[in-house]
């Protein structure tokens, strides 16, 4: 940006993007690796692989082992109306108690704009391995468990005697299938039991003497069903089929129908493919033509001619082609160069010139030994690999075609996960995707624009029911069927209307990076125009000739009013001006590229730009997070939203704002966080 405005620059060739080069690893030795001395006690332990829709998570047990399986679209409930028609009076009592400064009532009152809950991500099931007791007394050291980033393929090794056993499973993209190859290193002495099971209700059978298929269905309501839905309506339905190949001499037992046992092979591959019946956010499980069982074999049949050694080439040319965009050196600077040892970034490379990327140490220390290490011992080569591990975990969770990534990506393990694992649009969703531009993942972002396109046509209900504005809205948290409404519960996370709207910022940043003029005007312009008109429609005129947004809330944050009562609900907190201002600065930006700066909208946004309130600095020196001065009663809260204009806006900079930038100096200490920007 110059003087407030954005500087276009020409838009880069495609091959700028597309063609990256082969990485040279003449010069490297140590691999780029997650790494685990055993196998994993907790689910966090696991090891993540992913192909944007299908996931596993692979805990490296030895006599028994299971891999946790999920597909993007396995949600309880059905399609739902995101609309209150008591909203309006509601909205105007709080916003008249918030006039007459009375802050704790309005936070009371605002429960009365609340929603129902958002609808639940569930599992899809278990591959359970069981393998003879001679695994249990496997040779001590001889175990490893890692996660290779440069390959996106999890591997388990150790020994029984003379005997190494393997296994490798990786998530491919284009099979659209979870693969694992068990192998051992003598002929004829790979022998187990393999079953498929889950926790949602399902019926599990053998299919002859090579395949199990597990047909089940998820809860067409959450636990605590929502109001008005009947009382057992059809859920989404979902089939998954698990195909076994073993090698020539192997023979495989069909165990009373529900079990396959291999004996006597030297290796076996597991093919896991798996659907539903959601067929979109607008349509009822019930009505839904898909036929889940039918696609799941038709994607087992397009597959199982090709060799395990074709479905590697595969998915290596498919996730390569991504994760080898962009490498990250850094080196570890002398105390008298920086005067405390701390880290320098030497080189970053992203698009197609790829230089090198740095691996760990030696591979014998576990991941998590580093990491209690790095407190002492700033390693370069771990920060390395906790960026590309970042972009791995994006590039497995979230692929065009697939779901938007949600608040474990596409990771979960149970009925009930924390949060309901639903995008938390208050800064979860937007976090998940930041990696995708400066990280060159473009395609990755895909499926972000088109939720956002099944939010605005939910939203644009919510917003002239509950709001009697026009355009889109929506809030704080939502789920598969693009739920717009407020949240269940307390104002301090329920009300906050700001999350449609910062989702459109990712609009503009990718039109700014690819300067994809067709994306613009087809794309994010449309769901720009939406969000500005409910966004002028929610300014109200306030004391001062200044806009204001009312009620308004800090994500997540209360303050203490000037009565002393704990109170959330005020006015133009400083998120919600930061969000507006820079929704505001990009449409305007967008309309000049796209020759739209005379439109009626563009102009009204241009007068509204000049009556925002700016950021004000407290008594204290911080940014002051609320409209008024109040004490904060949890100065190390989690969240600091306030400083949306810092990052990822682009409102607060050095160069611009040097007040400002002081004032969130300050305000990262009063958090807490041991960060400055005095070098800067």
């Amino acid at each position: 940006m110059e003087d407030g405005e954005w500087v276009l620059v020409r838009k880069p060739a495609e091959k700028d993007f597309w063609n990256p080069t082969s990485m040279d690893l003449a010069d490297t030795s140590k691999p780029l690796k997650v790494t685990f001395s055993g196998p994993a006690k907790h689910w966090t332990d696991a090891i993540p692989i992913g192909n944007g829709r299908l996931g596993a998570m692979v805990w490296g047990g030895i006599a028994s082992e299971t891999l946790q399986l999920n597909e993007d679209t396995l949600w309880t409930g059905v399609p739902g109306d995101y609309t209150n028609p008591e909203a309006p009076a509601a909205l105007a009592e709080v916003r008249k108690l918030v006039d007459n400064g009375d802050y704790a009532e309005a936070t009371k009152a605002a429960v009365k704009l609340s929603d129902h809950p958002s609808d639940v991500y569930q599992l899809l099931g278990d591959i359970k391995l069981e393998f003879d007791e001679s695994h249990v007394k496997y040779t001590e050291g001889t175990y490893s468990r890692e996660l290779d980033l440069e390959t996106a393929t999890a591997r388990v090794k150790y020994s029984v005697g003379d005997v190494e056993f393997m296994r490798e499973h990786f998530a491919s993209n284009p099979g659209q299938v979870i693969v694992t190859k068990i192998s051992a290193s003598k002929p004829g002495s790979l022998s187990f039991t393999v079953s498929l099971d889950s926790k949602l209700h399902h019926h599990s059978q053998a299919n002859g003497q090579n395949q199990i298929i597990l047909q089940g269905s998820c809860p067409g309501k959450r636990i605590q069903p929502k109001v008005g839905l009947n009382e057992n309506p059809k859920g989404i339905q979902f089939t998954a089929v698990l195909d076994l190949q073993v090698s020539q001499g192997g023979v495989i037992h069909n165990i009373d129908d529900k079990k396959l046992k291999v004996e006597g092979s030297d290796w076996a591959v597991l093919l896991l493919v798996a659907s539903s019946s959601f067929d979109g956010p607008f349509t009822m499980p019930s009505d839904s033509k898909k036929d889940p069982t039918s696609d799941s074999l038709n994607a087992l049949k397009s597959i199982k001619t090709l060799s395990y050694s074709d479905l590697y080439a595969h998915h290596l040319d498919d996730y390569q082609n991504l994760f080898h965009r962009v490498s990250l050196q850094l080196s570890k600077s002398s105390k008298s160069n920086l005067g405390d040892g701390s880290l320098e970034m030497k080189e970053v490379k992203s698009s197609t010139k790829i230089s090198h990327i740095s691996k760990s140490n030696d591979g014998a220390v576990s991941t998590a030994e580093r990491v209690k290490s790095f407190q002492t011992d700033e390693d370069p080569s771990f920060v390395e690999l906790l960026f590309q591990y970042g972009r791995y975990l994006l590039i497995s969770s979230s692929r065009p075609g697939t779901q938007v990534s949600n608040l474990q990506g596409i990771w979960n393990k149970d009925i009930e996960p924390a949060w309901d694992c639903a995008p938390h649009l208050n800064i979860n969703l937007q976090m998940n995707y930041w990696p995708s531009l400066p990280c060159n993942l473009k395609e990755c972002q895909e499926p972000l624009f088109d939720f956002i396109s099944s939010l605005a046509i939910n939203g644009s209900k919510t917003a002239k029911v509950n709001y009697e504005t026009s355009g889109w809205v929506a809030h704080q948290v939502t789920d598969i069927w693009a739920k717009t409404s407020p949240d269940r519960g307390e104002a301090v996370w329920a009300l906050w209307p700001m999350g449609g709207a910062w989702l459109c910022t990712h609009l503009w940043e990718q039109f700014t990076y690819t300067m994809d003029k067709d994306f613009l005007k087809n794309k994010a312009y449309p769901l720009l125009e939406g969000c500005t008109s409910f966004l002028l429609d929610w300014l109200i005129e306030g004391p001062g000739g200044y806009l204001e947004t009312n009620p308004s809330t800090s994500p997540e944050h209360m303050f203490v009013a000037p009565d002393g009562k704990p109170a959330s609900v005020s006015y133009s907190s400083t998120m919600d001006i930061a969000i507006i201002r820079e929704v505001f600065s990009e449409i305007v930006s967008a309309a000049e590229v796209l020759g739209r700066k005379d439109d009626a909208l563009i102009g009204k946004v241009r007068e509204a730009l000049a009556k925002l309130p700016p950021t004000k600095i407290a008594r204290d020196g911080s940014i002051m997070e609320w409209a008024v001065d109040f004490q904060d009663p949890e100065v190390h809260h989690r969240h600091v939203s306030h400083l949306f204009g810092l990052f990822p806006g682009h409102t607060i900079t050095v160069e611009k704002t040097p007040d400002l930038c002081k004032a969130v100096d300050f305000t990262l200490f009063k958090r807490g966080m041991c960060v400055t920007m005095s070098s800067w």
